[in-house]
C-alpha cells in the first residue's frame, strides 16, 4: 500500500469518525429515570415510549424507567424538578409554550428560568382544519368568511391558555380576522365537536389532521415546508406569515446538573432523534423532529420566550 493511499484512508477514517459518534450515544452509566409531567397515553408519553425503545436498542444494558407526576397542566412536576438528584440520570419531559405561559399566568410555583432544558426533540405543528362537510374549501375561503361576519366562526382547541389557544389568537392577529376560540378538555372531546360540525373548525396539531384525514379538511399548517402526508395543504409561510410553530417537547434536568452531564444527555438524545427507527415512529405519529441541543439552547429559548410572551399578551395572561 502506498503512502498516499494510507494517508487518504487515514483522513477518510478521521472524517467519518464524527459522523459515527453523532449517531452512537455515549450510554448512561445507570438506568435513566424519565419523569413525565402528564398522565400516560398522551403525546408526551408516546414520545417517551419511542425514546425508551430506541435507547434500549442502542444501549442494551440500560433501562429507561418512565415515571409520572402529573397535575396542574404539567406544573406539579416542573415545580419540583429541581429537587431531583442532579446526577445526569434524572431527566424531565418539558413543553413549550407551557413553561412560558404558566409563570406569566401566575398560578404556578416556578418561573421559566427555573427550568433547564437540554434538548428539544420535536414539535407537533399548528394546523387549521374544518369539518369535511364544511363549505369552506381553502384558506382563502376561510378568511373571506371570517371577514364577512366577524365573530361568527368558532374554532375548537385543546385547553384554555394552551398552544392551541395561542395559535388561534396568533392567526386572528396575523390575518386581521376575529374568530371565536372554544376550549375543550382534550383532543377527544374536540374531535367529536369538529367532526360533528358543532364548531366551524379547529386550531389543532398535525397529528389530529393525519389521524382524521377522511373526516376533516386541513387548510394551512405552521411548518417550514408542506407536510409529506398532506402535500396539498399550504404552509402559513406560503400564505404570507412567517409562522413555523406548534407544541414543542423536550427534556430538562435539575438546574444543578453539571455542564458535562447536560452535554452528555443532549448528545444522547440527538443520537436517538437521528435514528432511522425514531424518524419512522415520529412520522407515523405526526411529530415533526427538531434538534435543539445545549449549544443552541440559549438562543432558542430567548426567541421562543419572546414569541410566547407576545402570545400571552394576546391571551390576556398576567392581567388579573
Amino acid at each position: 500500500m502506498t503512502i498516499k493511499l494510507k494517508t487518504l484512508i487515514g483522513l477518510t477514517c478521521l472524517l467519518a469518525a464524527p459522523l459515527a459518534m453523532a449517531q452512537t450515544p455515549a450510554c448512561p452509566d445507570k438506568n435513566v429515570q424519565y419523569w413525565q409531567a402528564f398522565p400516560p397515553g398522551g403525546e408526551s408519553d408516546l414520545s417517551a415510549r419511542h425514546q425508551q425503545l430506541v435507547l434500549k436498542k442502542k444501549c442494551p444494558s440500560v433501562d429507561t424507567v418512565i415515571q409520572y407526576k402529573a397535575g396542574a397542566g404539567g406544573a406539579l412536576m416542573w415545580s419540583q424538578m429541581n429537587q431531583l438528584p442532579p446526577d445526569g440520570l434524572n431527566v424531565v419531559g418539558v413543553n413549550l409554550p407551557h413553561i412560558v405561559f404558566q409563570p406569566i399566568e401566575g398560578q404556578v410555583q416556578y418561573k421559566t428560568q427555573d427550568i433547564t432544558p437540554v434538548y428539544w426533540f420535536h414539535y407537533t405543528p399548528d394546523i387549521l382544519v374544518v369539518p369535511e362537510q364544511s363549505p369552506i374549501k381553502t384558506f382563502a375561503d376561510f378568511i373571506k368568511a371570517a371577514k364577512a361576519d366577524p365573530g361568527k366562526l368558532s374554532l375548537g382547541g385543546s385547553g384554555q391558555n394552551s398552544a392551541n389557544h395561542a395559535a388561534h389568537e396568533r392567526m386572528n392577529a396575523a390575518f386581521g380576522v376575529k374568530t371565536i376560540y372554544v376550549p375543550f378538555k382534550g383532543t377527544g372531546d374536540m374531535a367529536t365537536a369538529v367532526m360533528g360540525a358543532q364548531v366551524d373548525g379547529a386550531m389543532t396539531y398535525t397529528a389530529f389532521a393525519i389521524n382524521n384525514k377522511t373526516r376533516i379538511r386541513p387548510l394551512a399548517v405552521a411548518m417550514d415546508k408542506r407536510h409529506p402526508l398532506m402535500p396539498d395543504v399550504p404552509t402559513f409561510k406560503e400564505l404570507g406569515v412567517d409562522w413555523v410553530d406548534g407544541a414543542y417537547r423536550g427534556i430538562g434536568v435539575p438546574k444543578n446538573t453539571s455542564p458535562e452531564a447536560r452535554k452528555k444527555i443532549s448528545d444522547t438524545w440527538a443520537a436517538l432523534n437521528n435514528d432511522p427507527e425514531m424518524k419512522e415512529l415520529a412520522a407515523k405519529s405526526g411529530f415533526e423532529l427538531v434538534n435543539v441541543g445545549v449549544d443552541q439552547m440559549d438562543a432558542f429559548m430567548k426567541e421562543k420566550t419572546k414569541l410566547y410572551t407576545e402570545g400571552a399578551q394576546r391571551l390576556g395572561l398576567g392581567k388579573k
